[in-house]
């Protein structure tokens, strides 16, 4: 009786403390709503998964924002860009919404927090990552905007969200604005070293990554791609497998550049198609391969190209990477 009675006792206090657990138990947290074009920078800054960095998402760094101007509006605050399309600004940011609703991270600082306490500014410098395929290579995408703010809605997200979908994972860039895109090409160098020393927790394959990059985001990509990465304060790493540039007056060729895809609008007086084809010869009288596209009634900045004749560019140059990274490509020189 005494044992029957003792077993008794056991199982109350048991049940007890099973239900005292789950009561002092957190809910899991609620998955975060889409954003929608006619929501606000507010909603967007208060998006509770991506408290911390929310701000980095947004063009300018340090400026005081109208929280009221709706995300449909915000080619206002992109003025070296157009067609900025509204439905492709919403659709990555809800792709970051959606990883980071999965319990993915999306959000990564470039230089360790030791630096960022010393140097308040590197702070502004960090990666979005959308992935593909565990282990599939990687692109680093720059955004443009003359190195006055960062274009990541018009010229980052968009473009990962396409490349992720072929399978590749897909950084997105923000970085240190002015010094005429030296800290912006020292951020891209840090932001490589950084994704090489933990590529293992990022799931990404580091041969025959790609650099991405627009107006003054081209630039970085192919200072890097001429230069490598050591040469702007990184680590001695291998050079890109392939560069893609869109609309950039750079106009460097050191004859060791990785192959080159190249967009520009026969419209755009920021970067003049011409200046870009004078590359693209001396590119190609250095024997690199280069794939060169020429868009009709498009001026500078156009981004995806939604809705004009640049439209699947993206892509096309997700499919110039794949023949780079193919062993038994035949190298071929293409204009269109």
């Amino acid at each position: 009786m005494r044992r029957g009675k003792t077993l008794k006792r056991a199982l109350a206090m048991l049940t007890a403390a099973v239900i005292a657990t789950g009561a002092a138990a957190k809910p899991p947290r609620p998955a975060a709503p889409h954003l929608r074009a006619q929501d606000t920078i507010g909603d967007l800054l208060a998006s509770p998964v991506l408290a911390g960095f929310a701000e980095r998402i947004l063009p300018w760094a340090g400026r005081r924002y109208d929280t009221t101007m709706r995300l449909g509006e915000m080619a206002a605050l992109l003025p070296y860009h157009s067609h900025v399309d509204r439905g492709a600004v919403v659709a990555g940011l809800n792709r970051l919404i959606d990883d980071a609703n999965a319990g993915r991270q999306v959000f990564y600082p470039v230089y360790p927090e030791a630096d960022r306490r010393a140097r308040p500014d590197l702070a502004e410098a960090g990666l979005f990552l959308f992935r593909g395929e565990p282990g599939a290579p990687f692109a680093v995408i720059s955004p443009g905007g003359g190195f006055s703010y960062v274009g990541t809605v018009h010229e980052g997200f968009p473009y990962a969200v396409e490349i992720s979908q072929q399978g590749y994972n897909a950084f997105v860039l923000t970085c240190r604005t002015g010094q005429g895109g030296a800290g912006a090409t020292r951020d891209l160098a840090a932001a490589l070293t950084f994704v090489f020393e933990h590529a293992a927790e990022l799931e990404v394959g580091t041969e025959g990554y790609s650099l991405w990059g627009s107006s003054a985001g081209a630039r970085m990509a192919a200072a890097i791609g001429s230069h490598g990465p050591a040469a702007f304060g990184g680590a001695n790493l291998p050079r890109p497998a392939a560069v893609v540039m869109a609309y950039t007056g750079h106009s460097e060729v050191t004859g060791d550049e990785p192959p080159t895809f190249v967009v520009v609008g026969e419209n755009d007086r920021i970067a003049p198609a011409d200046r870009m084809e004078r590359r693209v010869q001396a590119l190609r009288a250095a024997g690199i391969e280069v794939e060169y596209h020429r868009f009709e009634g498009v001026g500078h900045g156009f981004g995806t190209g939604i809705g004009t004749s640049a439209q699947g560019w993206i892509g096309e140059a997700v499919g110039f990477w794949k023949r780079v990274l193919d062993p038994a490509r035949k190298p071929a020189a293409r204009d269109r």
